[in-house]
């Protein structure tokens, strides 16, 4: 499926064959296309939990408002984010670099974060937001559906899969076989309202 297409027909479906099991490979090839969602001075800060475990799948679910496709989606995926990856071995998002962009740009991921929480906050939810994204156009690609979800309680969720204490939960996505069509677009604003030119 070409891009366009996946993106045209991307849909936030709800209803999922919970018998359906994604092969193995199938699991590692969208989750290699997902680290391939871009960071800011590639800091790769998301980090993925995929949630195979059934039984913690059930526990999950009540924390999803009830949400069915917590358990019956073939994958169950949390992006999370290490708001320290900007400090942790920084050298690595760049050791393939030639030697002068290494000196200018480690400094500068030093000084773009340190002693700046909201802004390691910001980037870890654009960072997830990008790579949520990936995730669901890249499942669409290989013919599953999927669904982006935020309805859940953070802090019970973050219990449950032992969240570090320097991570941050952004989102869930679900990706399976659908059974059931999702409803008719709700409606799309006018390009006109969302698209502005130069300025407001």
């Amino acid at each position: 499926m070409d891009v366009i297409t996946a993106i045209e027909t991307r849909r936030a479906v709800k209803h999922y064959d919970p018998n359906h099991r994604m092969t193995e490979e199938e699991i590692d090839r969208i989750m290699s296309l997902a680290m391939l969602s871009p960071t800011a001075f590639n800091i790769q800060n998301w980090r993925f939990v995929v949630v195979k475990n059934p039984d913690l799948r059930q526990k999950i679910r009540p924390v999803a408002w009830g949400q069915a496709q917590v358990t019956d989606a073939s994958l169950l995926v949390i992006l999370c984010a290490d708001l320290g990856s900007w400090q942790k071995e920084p050298g690595r998002y760049w050791q393939n670099a030639p030697k002068e962009v290494q000196d200018f740009l480690l400094p500068a991921i030093d000084a773009y974060y340190r002693d700046k929480p909201l802004v390691q906050r910001d980037e870890a939810m654009r960072s997830c937001g990008m790579a949520a994204q990936t995730l669901m156009l890249s499942a669409k690609s290989l013919g599953y559906e999927s669904c982006p979800m935020d309805g859940f309680d953070f802090a019970e969720v973050g219990k449950l899969i032992n969240l570090p204490a320097d991570h941050v939960i952004a989102m869930f996505v679900v990706i399976g076989k659908g059974i059931k069509e999702p409803w008719p677009r709700g409606g799309q604003i006018g390009k006109n309202e969302a698209v502005i030119i130069d300025s407001f």
